[in-house]
């Protein structure tokens, strides 16, 4: 479609850019054409009836919709009178159809599109779609892409998305030939700029290529290569190209009778091989009248379009609001997808596509020299509160917390967009995790006595020692015996002293089954409580004896750990670790 073989010639000023390219860009899109490349993609994968060509459209319109880029859907309207013969052979039409039509094309006027074909229902279901979205779409009189340059050429949007290379012959500035999503998405983009520094072709160049070389309008040159048809545009220039065919026709294009008929030229680092039909006069066949160039040129530059300043255009490019509701029941009735799913998909883009919004109106403001706080901006800020960093793809995110938005609690949105619009969020954010961290660090521990009593402390440590006393009792190196109801145990704790010692007297009525030894057995045993292994100062081994007619149960709190029981261990473990504790507390 387009220009015979004029993307090969424009195939050096081809630029890859990044998506985030577009954002906050207003782009138009000849609808057609894309429907174009998802319907091949949708043949080739599965039936039409899937429509795979449609959620993949969604999937486009979504991603350009979170870079807050502002769409509008431009269709094709009548068939132009100059194009029916293009259009009748890509029908397949008989050849005396085509020359009948050929012949009287001048007297035909445009053609209206069959409004209930396959495609032209497809059409109709992106334009809903694209309305539930708030893309705007605008009827075209004739040729979408003739409507998208002009609104281009006036800087009504910033550029077209179009694969008809005849789109720099209406007069577009920039086009975007294709659009890659995912990962490393990008679009391919192709500027005026770039073609006239590069090739020093401007528009009336490339209208004259498309005489030589043939496009929807015209068969083109029999003959005439691509290197050659190049050639001969660039040696009269651009500014008198047009005006040369228009008084001498395409005579100019003759060349000398001894002149050879075939040649080996280069473009694009190609080799091609041109061969030309010289007629009688020299010049090169061609089967149609200057006249005909002139209608065609006349095309081109004059397309029937809707004017700039027309309500059509100005009720296009007004903003349209999403339409939440329609959105689910067009996905439940085109997709079959639930009223969640749409939501997962769309919701996010939604919001972030607001925070964009946001952001380019505190960056307009700042760039006016009026710097707003966040809390007196008109507009609030979508974002509620910062959750946590995260990191996708390798890039750096946060994790936000939306206002009321259709629903949606949160999503992940790239840093730099928060940072653009809002770092007083960034800043309460990390405020309140550097809290968080101070309170998290482990504080000294406080005086004991501001958490308990002595007197809480002293039945602790008498449980304590009651628990070893009673393990010793498995330990086989240990007695057997029986503790009375009546069990006098006298404990004097002096804290007031700076390393305090805790002076025990342990005294025990039983009834118990050993063998009687006489042990003359200390009546004090004294712990020091700054050892981080308290022992006993005198070795007493634990025995039963009989002292003024009591029965007198003395512990041996140095013995080995290897004669005692595991029990009894654990608990001396746990009243030593309580005492190293009770030392701390008051030093």
């Amino acid at each position: 479609m387009g220009v015979k073989n004029l993307w090969d010639v424009l195939e050096q000023c081809k630029k890859t850019l990044p998506l985030h390219h577009l954002h906050n860009k207003r782009v138009c899109i000849d609808l057609s054409c894309w429907i174009v490349q998802l319907q091949n993609v949708n043949k080739s994968h599965c039936p039409i009836n899937n429509k795979l060509y449609l959620a993949s459209l969604f999937h486009r319109l979504r991603a350009l919709i979170a870079l807050n880029c502002s769409l509008i859907f431009v269709t094709d309207g009548s068939i132009p009178a100059i194009k029916l013969c293009t259009y009748r052979r890509r029908l397949n039409l008989r050849p005396e159809a085509q020359d009948g039509a050929n012949s009287h094309s001048q007297n035909l006027s445009s053609l209206k599109r069959n409004m209930g074909s396959e495609f032209s229902c497809m059409i109709k279901e992106a334009k809903l779609l694209g309305l539930a979205l708030g893309v705007p779409c605008l009827d075209g009189i004739e040729e979408a892409e003739a409507q998208c340059a002009l609104l281009n050429l006036e800087s009504l949007c910033d550029g077209c998305f179009s694969s008809d290379s005849d789109t720099f012959l209406f007069g577009a500035r920039t086009v975007y030939r294709d659009i890659c999503l995912g990962e490393g998405g990008h679009v391919v983009c192709y500027e005026m700029d770039d073609i006239e520094r590069q090739l020093g072709f401007g528009r009336n160049s490339l209208i004259s290529l498309a005489l030589l070389l043939g496009s929807d309008y015209t068969q083109g040159v029999r003959g005439l290569g691509l290197e050659a048809a190049c050639q001969i545009v660039k040696s009269v220039g651009d500014n008198d190209i047009l005006r040369k065919i228009a008084s001498e026709g395409l005579s100019f294009t003759r060349k000398k009778k001894n002149s050879k008929k075939q040649g080996q030229v280069k473009c694009n680092d190609k080799e091609t091989t041109l061969s030309c039909k010289v007629n009688m006069n020299g010049g090169i066949q061609n089967s149609q009248t200057d006249d005909q160039y002139l209608r065609v040129v006349e095309a081109y530059m004059s397309p029937k379009c809707h004017s700039a300043d027309s309500d059509v255009v100005h009720r296009a490019l007004v903003q349209r609001p999403f339409q939440h509701e329609q959105l689910q029941m067009l996905c439940s009735r085109f997709f079959e997808w639930p009223p969640e799913k749409t939501d997962e998909y769309i919701l996010p883009k939604i919001a972030e596509r607001d925070l964009r919004r946001f952001a380019y109106l505190r960056s307009t403001s700042s760039q006016l020299d009026v710097n707003i706080p966040m809390k007196e901006v008109p507009v609030k800020c979508p974002v509620s509160a910062i959750i946590k960093r995260r990191k996708v793809h390798g890039r750096e995110c946060f994790e936000v917390l939306w206002e009321e938005l259709y629903g949606i609690k949160s999503s992940v949105v790239p840093s730099d967009l928060v940072e653009s619009a809002c770092p007083e969020k960034i800043k309460e954010f990390d405020d309140k995790r550097a809290l968080e961290k101070k309170n998290q660090r482990k504080s000294r521990p406080t005086k004991s006595g501001k958490q308990c009593s002595l007197t809480e402390i002293d039945q602790k440590l008498q449980h304590l020692l009651l628990d070893i006393e009673l393990g010793s009792e498995s330990s086989p190196m240990a007695s057997r015996e029986v503790i009375s109801d009546q069990m006098p145990t006298a404990t004097e704790v002096n804290f007031m002293n700076r390393d305090p010692p805790i002076i025990l007297d342990s005294y025990c009525r039983a009834t118990m089954l050993c063998q009687e030894t006489d042990i003359t057995a200390p009546k004090h045993e004294v712990i020091d409580l700054l050892s981080p292994s308290p022992q006993v100062q005198s070795r007493v081994v634990s025995r039963c004896t009989q002292m003024n007619d009591q029965h007198i149960t003395i512990i041996d709190l140095s013995e080995s750990e290897t004669e005692r029981s595991p029990e009894h261990v654990r608990k001396a473990r746990e009243l030593r670790l309580f005492l190293a504790s009770i030392r701390d507390d008051f030093n």
